[in-house]
């Protein structure tokens, strides 16, 4: 594999999984072989994954499986692959007890960079708190970067890059508020089955993520 990282958020619905698939359907449109991963014992967004990345997408779950099995599944099903994203569970450090078997410790046991996805409708510099807790919480696993979700504006984007560049993490961009990409929500998941909104998805993303620099990083 050359390149690989981890989708996280600080809690549930800030938008890892609109994201983490919509990247994986935008670099698998460029030609890329992306393998998908999925934190936890979650078979409901597996499904989505392997439907845009045409690869199983796999578990990875340190709560039935060891540490070492993880991570050999992980090499195994990555080893052809040009990118490997793994979309994390719920909030970074929410596991069974503490963080054990949560996203970090994912993040942690495989030695891959977190994205994180930051829901920051109606708020602008209190993100700078949010995101200095997250990124010194924990030392041993690192955060490369930070997709900003439902921004309202370029001027509300600028503030949040203002975030960043004060903390000193890199910004990789945003996804617009946007109630289309919220109509997808269902039980247990979000429904991506609609071709259009597949195809919406994948242009707001080339349009205002900067996915090459997450490759390079």
């Amino acid at each position: 594999m050359k390149t690989a990282f981890l989708i996280a958020a600080p809690t549930s619905g800030s938008g890892k999984t609109t994201i983490a698939r919509g990247l994986m359907a935008l670099l698998t449109s460029k030609g890329m072989k992306v393998q998908p991963f999925k934190c936890g014992p979650d078979y409901i967004d597996t499904m989505f994954h392997e439907a845009v990345c045409g690869r199983p997408s796999i578990n990875l779950d340190t709560f039935m499986a060891s540490p070492e099995h993880v991570k050999e599944l992980f090499v195994h099903y990555g080893l052809d692959a040009e990118v490997c994203i793994v979309e994390g569970m719920m909030g970074l450090f929410d596991g069974y007890d503490r963080e054990r078997g949560s996203s970090y410790e994912i993040a942690r046991v495989l030695d891959i960079p977190v994205v994180l996805v930051i829901d920051a409708k109606s708020a602008a510099y209190s993100m700078a708190a949010l995101l200095s807790g997250f990124i010194h919480f924990r030392e041993d696993v690192r955060i490369a970067g930070v997709i900003f979700n439902k921004v309202g504006s370029e001027k509300h984007f600028s503030m949040l890059q203002q975030v960043c560049e004060d903390l000193g993490v890199e910004c990789f961009g945003y996804l617009p508020k946007n109630p289309s990409l919220e109509q997808g929500s269902r039980y247990l998941g979000l429904d991506f089955s609609e071709k259009t909104e597949n195809k919406e998805l994948i242009n707001l993303l080339e349009e205002h993520v900067r996915w090459q620099r997450m490759l390079e990083l």
